[in-house]
């Protein structure tokens, strides 16, 4: 399990209609602040400020097909090549990370084919390189980015 030092990070909030909000800086707009969504932007955040992926190179809950069923991925961040590189599953801090939601970032995983996989609920964090998918490595911490 990774440890990531959040401390640092600010989000920026708005409240409405007794609501709270969230502003995410890839999709450039302002998003109802669930406790999933919570969770994806301090990882954006993170990912972004404290180990420098780029930010053009990252995509937000953009459709894919699972099979045939529609799915939407959390956030994959792109290589040099605009090819996948890491794929990153987030769930709510109340949601215990468990082989079904592995399962879930797997089958996003057989038709993305990144090479980093990132599972995550906001006090569980876990991360894995498949570059040799017969021998799967679970890493303790984040990779650093590289084109």
């Amino acid at each position: 399990m990774i440890q990531l030092d959040l401390s640092n990070i600010t989000l920026p909030l708005k409240h409405e209609g007794g609501k709270a909000y969230v502003f995410d800086t890839i999709r450039k707009g302002w998003y109802v602040l669930t406790p999933e969504e919570h969770v994806r932007q301090y990882l954006l955040h993170y990912l972004i400020n404290s180990l420098q992926y780029p930010q053009g190179l990252i995509a937000v809950e953009k459709r894919i097909l699972v099979g045939t069923m529609p799915k939407r991925f959390d956030i994959v961040v792109y290589d040099g090549d605009h090819k996948p590189w890491l794929l990153a599953e987030c769930k709510a801090p109340d949601v215990t990370i468990t082989d079904k939601a592995l399962q879930q970032l797997l089958s996003y995983q057989r038709s993305i084919q990144s090479r980093y996989w990132l599972l995550g609920n906001g006090r569980q964090l876990y991360c894995a390189d498949s570059m040799d998918p017969m021998n799967i490595q679970w890493l303790n911490q984040l990779p650093a980015y590289s084109l």
